[in-house]
């Protein structure tokens, strides 16, 4: 497998493994951890939106509005990309219309991927899994970061994968320095990620914001071992055990 980390999703279009290829989508604080979240929960379908403009029709077809901004719910949202709210909630098959501040704009930045994934610490294990089922040949893993840059918590996630997907795989290559990178900087920090992740930026914002349970369950590893993988007929999020092409 080559393996190509990307930072930040403004320098996607810009990857090397530009031919067919898998992706697997990450923020870690706190969109894809609130992703897996949602599923856990019972949510049926998540539509992933990089802008506001669409939530009132959706909300006019039953969809339940997850929105944030800055780290902040929307008002007039039910939910925000919180995760330990959504574990506290029944959403029994909820269709949620969900927009975020970076890690929605990644998912759909990827959107023309063979396949795409979501993946952050919480999901590590089952994402790894079936990544090796799938047997892809390339696989990019695009990091949302904060508005343009890298964030710690992202890049350690990437170089996470890589260390699973390395053991598991007889052949990997990293294509990019940016995956070294990665994989470096998770064998510094592994031993202890909630203590190292406290100098990263995004966790001191969260932290003033009164998000240090979110903070902590994001930086569990399997907290929430399931796939969420987009379905590019219906545009939206679903949860799969095994995983091909999209439809």
């Amino acid at each position: 497998m080559n393996i190509e980390a990307i930072l930040s999703p403004q320098l996607y279009e810009g990857r090397q493994l530009n031919q067919s290829h898998s992706t697997v989508a990450v923020d870690v604080l706190r969109a894809t951890s609130a992703i897996c979240a949602a599923f856990a929960a019972g949510a049926s379908q998540i539509v992933p939106l990089d802008s506001l403009e669409p939530l009132p029709d959706f909300r006019s077809q039953g969809y339940m509005i997850a929105a944030e901004r800055n780290g902040m719910k929307l008002s007039g949202a039910t939910c925000g990309n919180s995760p330990t709210e959504y574990l506290m909630m029944q959403l029994n098959g909820a269709k949620l219309a969900y927009s975020t501040t970076n890690g929605t704009v990644s998912i759909l930045r990827a959107s023309d991927s063979d396949a795409l994934y979501v993946g952050s610490f919480v999901n590590l294990s089952a994402l790894a899994n079936a990544i090796v089922e799938a047997n892809s040949e390339n696989l990019v893993i695009l990091c949302s970061g904060w508005k343009g840059d890298p964030s710690i918590e992202d890049t350690l996630f990437a170089g996470a994968l890589i260390s699973r997907l390395m053991t598991a795989l007889k052949s990997v290559t990293l294509v990019n320095d940016a995956a070294m990178m990665a994989l470096d900087l998770w064998k510094v920090a592994s031993d202890n990620l909630y203590e190292y992740c406290l100098k990263a930026t995004h966790v001191h914002r969260l932290m003033k914001l009164g998000c240090q349970a979110d903070i902590r369950w994001s930086l569990q590893i399997d907290a929430c071992p399931l796939v969420p993988v987009y379905n590019r007929a219906s545009a939206s999020l679903q949860l799969s055990h095994t995983l091909g092409k999209n439809d």
